[in-house]
């Protein structure tokens, strides 16, 4: 992937590495949109202003030690608890995400890994990016074992703790369906089971790998201790359902035995949150 082209005119035309939240801003300043790349480039460089987003050296293809095998398909992946909102996003700046997404998305043909679908601006229909992890019950670690490219219905289904905080499990359920050829009660058992998954990782505290980011030199943040983290996911998921914050008793930092499942099958978002309401 070239950082740099001529146009046909002879004009030097330099690519720029340009967060999405940060597109207005770069556009102000004379950065143009070049569609057959999907990025941001400085069409006179260099030009005042543009060089805070200059290329640095490009990812390559396929991160070291990444299996592109791992976690193949369409399938709920409920993070646990003690690991949410902490993943490569935030623990990277806005300018690496970028880096990363582009080989991602550009390796998977800009179409999603799991449907095939590609994005559709009229349906608001997009590709992002999602992690795949891999977790060690004996030693406690959560390791990036992958980066897929994803289309913004299966990203729901995905994280479906996430479209039960937005309201949309119909939704997620009825997609996991049509892609997976299944029926109702296949993907609700498929749902439930995720869920029990989910209860058992969420009963310990999780360390994040992330060396096969650092080993293509990505600057990792320190993510949120291990220990704050369940009160960082409770603010977070009070600023997306509008709820107020309550207390949790922090997990302690050794494996513990998961919390015996509630009796009867409960409802998606009451089993996700410890709440019926």
């Amino acid at each position: 992937m070239v950082e740099h082209s001529v146009t046909a005119t002879g004009r030097q035309r330099l690519y720029l590495d340009v967060p999405y939240a940060e597109k207005d801003q770069a556009k102000a300043l004379g950065a143009r949109w070049d569609p057959a790349e999907k990025r941001w480039f400085d069409p006179k460089p260099p030009t005042a202003g543009l060089d805070r987003w200059a290329a640095r050296a490009p990812i390559p293809e396929v991160l070291p030690g990444e299996d592109r095998a791992f976690g193949s398909g369409l399938f709920v992946d409920l993070i646990p608890r003690t690991c949410w909102f902490t993943n490569v996003r935030t623990c990277v700046t806005q300018q690496d995400w970028e880096r990363l997404r582009r080989p991602i998305f550009r390796r998977a043909g800009h179409a999603c890994e799991a449907c095939g679908a590609t994005e559709d601006r009229e349906s608001r229909r997009w590709l992002e990016a999602h992690e795949r992890w891999q977790f060690d019950e004996q030693t406690g670690v959560q390791s990036l074992r992958r980066l897929i490219a994803l289309c913004s219905p299966c990203h729901l289904v995905t994280h479906f703790g996430y479209a039960n905080v937005q309201g949309r499990t119909d939704e997620a359920l009825a997609h996991l369906r049509k892609v997976n050829g299944m029926t109702l009660v296949e993907a609700l058992a498929h749902v439930h089971a995720a869920e029990d998954v989910w209860i058992s990782r969420s009963g310990r505290m999780w360390e994040l790998d992330l060396s096969i980011l650092t080993d293509v030199g990505i600057t990792v943040r320190r993510p949120e201790r291990s220990v704050d983290r369940p009160e960082a996911a409770e603010r977070a998921l009070a600023q997306l359902a509008d709820r107020p914050v309550m207390p949790r008793p922090r997990p302690t930092s050794a494996p513990s035995l998961p919390a015996a499942p509630p009796a009867g099958r409960r409802g998606p978002w009451a089993r996700l949150t410890g709440k019926d309401t």
